[in-house]
């Protein structure tokens, strides 16, 4: 009688040698990498898929500051002080993206 595991072996070896080669991102780097996946599906819908350039609904939202951010997204206000590039108020508030506008900065805020 064939031994069960013996037949699970070469697929055992097989995952568990498919490591990624290259280090994981660490730092401003990850942020940037993370804020660019949560930009894409949550802000391209009204900004343009590419942060420097005018969406159908937003502008571009490129350098844009960590207090515009987090005004915008979780409370759906301008900061003090603050010149909106179009006088709307279409932008849905988001507050379940509070723990993301480091990264969303990050990424805004990419060379």
């Amino acid at each position: 009688m064939f031994p069960f595991f013996l037949f699970l072996l070469p697929f055992v070896l097989i995952f568990s040698s498919c490591k990624s080669s290259e280090p994981p991102l660490e730092g401003p780097a990850a942020l940037a990498a993370r804020g660019k996946a949560v930009y894409q599906s949550n802000c391209t819908a009204c900004h343009n898929a590419d942060p420097n350039v005018d969406g159908p609904l937003g502008p571009a939202i490129k350098g844009s500051s960590k207090d515009l951010i987090e005004a915008r997204v979780i409370h759906g206000q301008y900061p003090a002080g603050y010149k909106p590039k179009r006088m709307t108020s279409l932008m849905a508030v988001m507050p379940y993206l509070q723990a993301d506008i480091p990264a969303l900065y990050e990424y805004l805020n990419a060379p």
